[in-house]
């Protein structure tokens, strides 16, 4: 998530405050109790983080369709470090998995998950959760926006606590040229891309399913960049449109796709 440093921040500055020239790959703590990682959630399988995803329902988890999980995945929630004990932190066991129907594995299109986790006996506990977008428009190149997750440094370890970074969306022009993406899988409506023009190192290996988030509220879902910490691939992210925000109260309020 990230490779130059490691700051530490008050609770009154943090990552919107985004000054003109900022590198990409300077990553910021987020502080336990920060209502921004209060929604997040960890896929754990063995001992390290597979993908991120968030809290949108009680019982409910968005994440990216790659992202799918095998027997041996949990997930913890309310939690800031990936491995010390925490009040309020949880494991769940995954219960449903349920794939957006569009999902194209070849060329990442339409990649949405949402799962279905109960935690542990008796009530289950209160949880926050994030606001998904609310406007049908396109996400405008320039909007500035957050990521945020538990995902590896240069491919070799991840951060043991939540981290963040400052993102630019990207025209999807701009990621398709040949500088870029070169079209090899084509960005389309149903994606953005996100970091900077010259790529940067705001994302990593664990950190697919983690919420892209302008304007407070979730706009898309990690899903691929072809090469970790290159100054020339950007994040791309599956962009949660009118059809899939639909998909997704169906299977909430119905439990089936």
């Amino acid at each position: 998530m990230g490779r130059v440093f490691v700051l530490c921040f008050s609770m009154t500055i943090f990552l919107l405050k985004i000054q003109r020239g900022q590198p990409q790959d300077i990553v910021e703590w987020i502080e336990e109790g920060h209502p921004l990682g209060s929604y997040m959630v960890a896929l754990i399988k063995g001992n390290g983080v597979s993908c991120g995803g968030t809290l949108i329902k009680q019982n409910w988890v968005l994440t990216a369709a790659h992202c799918f999980p095998d027997e041996e995945t949990y997930m913890i929630f309310g939690a800031y470090s990936r491995t010390k004990m925490e009040h309020g932190k949880h494991k769940a066991n995954i219960t449903k998995t349920f794939s957006y129907p569009g999902f194209n594995p070849k060329t990442f299109e339409n990649d949405i998950m949402l799962l279905q986790f109960q935690s542990g006996k008796g009530h289950p506990p209160p949880v926050k959760t994030i606001p998904l977008t609310h406007t049908y428009d396109d996400i405008k190149g320039g909007t500035q926006c957050v990521v945020i997750g538990w995902g590896t440094i240069n491919r070799r370890s991840g951060f043991d606590t939540l981290h963040g970074a400052n993102v630019t969306i990207i025209s999807r022009k701009v990621c398709n040229d040949k500088h870029h993406y070169n079209s090899h899988p084509p960005l389309t409506m149903n994606m953005l891309c996100a970091g900077e023009k010259k790529g940067g190192g705001d994302r990593c290996m664990g950190d697919s399913g983690s919420p892209l988030i302008c304007h407070g509220e979730q706009t898309g879902i990690l899903s691929f960049v072809r090469k970790c910490e290159s100054h020339r691939y950007p994040g791309v992210y599956a962009r949660l449109t009118p059809n899939h925000l639909s998909w997704i109260d169906t299977v909430m309020n119905n439990g089936t796709s």
